[in-house]
């Protein structure tokens, strides 16, 4: 599973709108959840140098979810070529 609000430092692997909501915590489950079960998903917690990092923050018009890695550079590299769009 993710850790959430330690080490903000690493790899922008993921991120998704959540939009105004009362309980961000509730509704960034599902998008967490489809991360975690998808390639990238399963790739980044297979890859990752330690636990993914998942925190919270509010954004224009409600809050964003962010899943951030910390990968080696040759992991960098592939999920760039591979996954980054």
């Amino acid at each position: 599973m993710f850790m959430s609000y330690s080490n903000l430092s690493g790899t922008l692997v993921f991120s998704a709108n959540l939009g105004d909501c009362e309980d961000p915590e509730i509704y960034a489950a599902q998008p967490l959840w489809e991360f975690q079960n998808s390639d990238l998903g399963k790739w980044v917690i297979e890859n990752a140098e330690d636990q993914p990092t998942y925190y919270i923050r509010v954004n224009e018009w409600g809050y964003k979810v962010e899943v951030v890695a910390n990968l080696s550079e040759k992991d960098k590299l592939f999920y760039e070529l591979k996954y980054a769009k």
